[in-house]
């Protein structure tokens, strides 16, 4: 028996039809694994759903946090937890559907003990990169913790500096660090489904329909409506968010429209290989299509509908 399901998949692949097609037949509470569905006025780019999907299938962990206040793995771990317990209480089946991987794993594994920030570190860290650029900091990542760095993309200079401040300060690669002890496994017994992609090729095509489709509902729109609150800025994780940094780059004047257009997907496609990565090493991960019956098939196997 198992307690909840996990859906993983990258960005493109099928994951939220396959989960609503699945709350058709089963009493499916969706839980979201995403770390931009979590901020309010994120809704274009986040593929989130409309008010009509969240009034037909009960969602949770999507708009529950502003944009200007972060809202990090740790907090998904803790609100994530409580909701599974809260779900089979009602005795519904939870169902964690997303993209983030790091929330699922989380999730699944803890969180391990990991230095606090070290403005020194930091500031030596920066220097480099205005020196040399990001590409070069996650380059010198590469060489001492090449795990991390094939999961981050270059330009991903949060991340990046704080993988290789975690090296500087323990003498160990994060990816290392974060096997270590730290907070308990996850008390539930999950299931844990990622969807099978198609021809690299494919994805791609679908990945720029998507993106010039969020185009055409508005997404730059969006932007510029988060934009016009006065206290955002592009090094805020919900700015950071594929797409959104693109465009706000975009509306900078960094680039014109037709380069947006390029970047935003190229981002996403990298987003697409950095998720196949994780599904690839994810121990346990059982793969599946994108055909409800053959999930149905698989959650009677586990007694998830007792």
């Amino acid at each position: 028996m198992v307690d909840a399901v996990c859906l993983l998949g990258p960005t493109a692949s099928g994951k939220t039809d396959l989960a609503l097609a699945l709350a058709e037949e089963l009493p499916v509470e969706i839980i979201s694994v995403d770390s931009a569905q979590v901020y309010r006025g994120l809704d274009v780019g986040s593929a989130k759903p409309d008010r009509a999907t969240l009034r037909r299938v009960p969602h949770h962990l999507i708009d529950i946090r502003d944009p200007a206040e972060p809202y990090s793995a740790a907090e998904f771990r803790e609100d994530a937890l409580e909701l599974i317990g809260q779900i089979r209480a009602r005795r519904r089946i939870p169902l964690l559907v997303g993209g983030t991987m790091l929330y699922f794993r989380v999730l699944r594994d803890g969180i391990a003990d990991m230095p606090d920030r070290d403005p020194v570190v930091r500031a030596r860290i920066e220097t480099m990169a205005a020196q040399e650029g990001w590409p070069a900091v996650h380059a010198r990542l590469k060489e001492v913790d090449p795990e991390t760095a094939a999961r981050l993309h270059p330009n991903d200079p949060q991340r990046v500096q704080r993988a290789l401040e975690v090296f500087e300060l323990t003498g160990r690669p994060m990816s290392e660090v974060h096997r270590g002890a730290g907070s308990a496994p996850c008390p539930w017994k999950l299931l844990e489904l990622g969807i099978d992609t198609p021809d690299r090729a494919v994805l791609h095509a679908r990945i720029e329909r998507r993106f010039k489709a969020m185009l055409a509902v508005g997404f730059v729109d969006e932007v510029k409506q988060l934009r016009a609150r006065g206290d955002l800025n592009a090094a805020l994780p919900a700015i950071r968010a594929v797409g959104y940094r693109q465009i706000w780059e975009h509306l900078d004047g960094d680039y014109d429209a037709a380069e947006m257009v390029r970047r935003g997907c190229a981002a996403t496609r990298q987003l697409a290989k950095r998720q196949l990565t994780w599904m690839r090493s994810w121990k346990g991960l059982r793969r599946v299509g994108a055909d409800p019956a053959e999930c149905l098939k698989i959650l009677r196997s586990h007694r998830i509908l007792r």
